[in-house]
């Protein structure tokens, strides 16, 4: 580790703006895999010779490894310290990504997949808890968050458009090789530009059990939604996955309870306010995962749009999210108590999404796609940002992993709740709309638009649902994001080791 990895506790990192261009830049490289590979799926379908019933398991791997391991990567970063694990997760990331591009069989590519997640769940704790400890002033502190945020957002959105490009005009395994470049270029900066806090580290020894459980728990839920979306809830190995993923989280918090250096101290999730932003989060992406889904499917079979042009048609999202983290949210968040900037936000989103719900075979894009993603960008955008920093703040630094780790976890099992859940609704709203009119439909040509007006139809029941998963995400941050109010300068934390509670210096953020 070079000279400049640690800096003194208390004194402002010089080189913190640098910093996060390259934290930025991994993230914008997590959250495009996320999207990207969706683009070129059918093609390397097609070249590897994966059947329809595995090519799923191109996007399960990927998320039953990230979701899975995420509590994991975020204790691993408080341990070995977060410079090292966010340096470590983007050469893996690399070295996984290549490995994809290069895959000759199914094998090969689902095993890349599965090691892309395993580093990203190293990498994407690191990043939010290295600007959780190197931005301590409150307004620098807004900007940064604002920046990542907007990132976090709109990067899937991005995602579709490079992925479209990328396949179109080059060749699927471009979206895997791309990200070499990418991860080169933020491990070299951070590498050199990276200092952390030298009181950061939690050195207690790793607590093994509560990998296990936390691991194989997540798992779990993970693959039950999935599978639900392709074998039905009434399943058997579906309704064996919940039941052990509930077994083993209960197991888990009451090892959490007991043991002394736990792997998730219960005091990141216990804390009121903190406990609102993982729920509300989790809610949110629930209808945001779904909505992509829909959107794509819905522009290029129903409307003809190719790849790039399907990408192209969510720039409006992209420009709400980015103004919202970063001229609504930033602005805003030193001098209005947070919960009147999430709240609001999922609210604008929810409207955003009921302009959706309105989708017909015909629908103009102008008059009811533009507007809708617009307000579900901006709103969302001005969420997330508040979201992201509060998330992480008044933890103990030596938990900042941990917490981070718990942000992206309830991003990444909503995500496969929404996938699984919306997608469920949906087909089985296309499937009772066909079954009903398809039989007045004389002629192929007929028979045709009942099916496309039957897809058009799941897509929005399932976004009915969405509107009021929003509604809900916005009534948690307005109920339970009350952890304080502008001016505060600290916040007492959780017990020490030897019982005492500490008082926490924390940046005037509102709460």
């Amino acid at each position: 580790m070079s000279q400049a990895a640690v800096k003194a506790p208390g004194v402002p990192d010089a080189g913190r703006w640098n910093a996060l261009v390259f934290i930025a830049l991994a993230q914008l490289m997590v959250v495009l895999d996320s999207t990207i590979v969706n683009i070129a799926l059918p093609s390397a379908q097609q070249d590897l010779g994966i059947s329809d019933g595995n090519r799923q398991w191109v996007v399960t791997a990927y998320a039953l490894a990230f979701g899975g391991l995420l509590l994991f990567g975020g204790r691993i970063a408080d341990l070995w310290g977060r410079k090292r694990t966010f340096v470590l997760g983007l050469a893996g990331f690399a070295v996984a990504s290549a490995l994809g591009g290069a895959a000759t069989n199914e094998a090969m590519m689902f095993g890349s997949r599965a090691l892309q997640g395993a580093f990203g769940a190293l990498l994407a704790p690191a990043a939010l808890s290295l600007l959780a400890v190197m931005f301590t002033d409150a307004k620098e502190r807004a900007k940064a968050f604002g920046i990542y945020g907007a990132i976090a957002g709109g990067g899937a959105a991005v995602g579709l458009i490079l992925g479209g490009f990328l396949t179109e005009y080059l060749d699927w395994r471009w979206t895997f090789f791309v990200n070499v470049p990418f991860a080169v270029v933020a491990a070299a900066g951070a590498y050199l530009v990276i200092r952390e806090p030298q009181d950061g580290r939690n050195r207690s020894p790793l607590d093994v059990p509560g990998v296990i459980l936390s691991t194989l728990g997540l798992v779990a839920l993970v693959y039950g939604f999935t599978r639900a979306e392709s074998a039905g809830w009434s399943d058997s190995l579906t309704i064996g996955m919940f039941v052990g993923s509930a077994v083993l989280l209960l197991a888990f918090v009451l090892v959490e309870s007991r043991v002394k250096a736990p792997l998730l101290p219960l005091r990141v999730v216990t804390d009121r306010s903190r406990g609102g932003i993982y729920l509300s989060l989790g809610l949110a992406i629930i209808g945001m995962f779904g909505l992509f889904l829909f959107l794509t499917y819905y522009l290029q079979i129903v409307k003809g749009y190719s790849p790039v042009k399907t990408g192209f048609a969510f720039l409006p999202m992209v420009a709400g999210m980015i103004t919202g983290s970063t001229q609504i949210g930033a602005r805003l968040m030193t001098r209005v108590p947070a919960r009147l900037l999430m709240g609001p936000g999922f609210l604008v989103a929810a409207v955003g999404m009921l302009l959706l719900t309105q989708l017909e075979v015909d629908t103009s894009y102008a008059a009811v796609l533009l507007p809708g993603m617009l307000l579900l960008g901006l709103g969302m955008g001005t969420a997330f940002m508040p979201a992201m920093s509060l998330a992480t703040q008044g933890v103990e630094p030596r938990d900042a992993g941990v917490a981070s780790a718990m942000v992206n976890t309830s991003q990444q099992v909503g995500g496969a709740i929404g996938t699984a859940l919306l997608n469920t609704i949906a087909a089985s709203a296309t499937t009772t709309y066909v079954a009903d009119h398809i039989g007045g439909a004389a002629g192929r040509s007929q028979q045709q638009l009942v099916q496309l007006e039957g897809m058009v139809h799941g897509y929005t029941s399932a976004i009915w649902f969405a509107v009021g998963i929003l509604a809900l995400a916005g009534v948690i941050a307005l109920t339970f994001v009350n952890a304080g109010r502008p001016g505060g300068t600290s916040v007492t934390g959780a017990r020490s080791g030897d019982g005492v509670e500490d008082e926490l210096p924390v940046p005037v953020v509102a709460h």
